[in-house]
């Protein structure tokens, strides 16, 4: 069993999702530095996607600096890396455009949007 939970929605790629689930499980606590994570076949059979997209998850969390590939062990969640404020604000940027853009491509209104930024940070807080 999966230490996190994938709610497929059509519209997003599937590995998106799949990163965005196991982002809201660390965030929430449910997997933390030194878990063992899924391998590639395991993602694959668990979640019915392809190897190739497991693996795509995969490489990119370990190029995030979210896992380490360890010898003979696996995949392994990696303590957080400390990062300057610059680089916080940077990452927080790019994600607020991409949401921005989303929003507006739909005709949301900002009190809309900032609404839901506060539905999901309660509930994420709350995991």
């Amino acid at each position: 069993m999966l230490p996190f939970a994938v709610r497929f929605k059509s519209g997003s790629p599937v590995h998106e999702q799949v990163l965005l689930a196991v982002r809201r499980a660390i965030v929430g606590g449910r997997l933390v530095p030194g878990d063992r994570f899924p391998s590639v076949r395991t993602l694959s059979q668990e979640l019915r996607i392809s190897p190739a997209t497991a693996h795509k998850v995969i490489s990119t969390l370990t190029e995030e600096g979210v896992l380490s590939i360890e010898p003979g062990v696996g995949a392994i969640i990696r303590q957080k890396r400390p990062t300057t404020a610059e680089q916080r604000e940077a990452l927080l940027e790019e994600e607020v455009e991409r949401l921005v853009v989303g929003a507006r491509l739909v005709a949301l209104k900002l009190e809309d949007v900032l609404r839901a930024v506060r539905r999901a940070w309660n509930r994420l807080v709350k995991e």
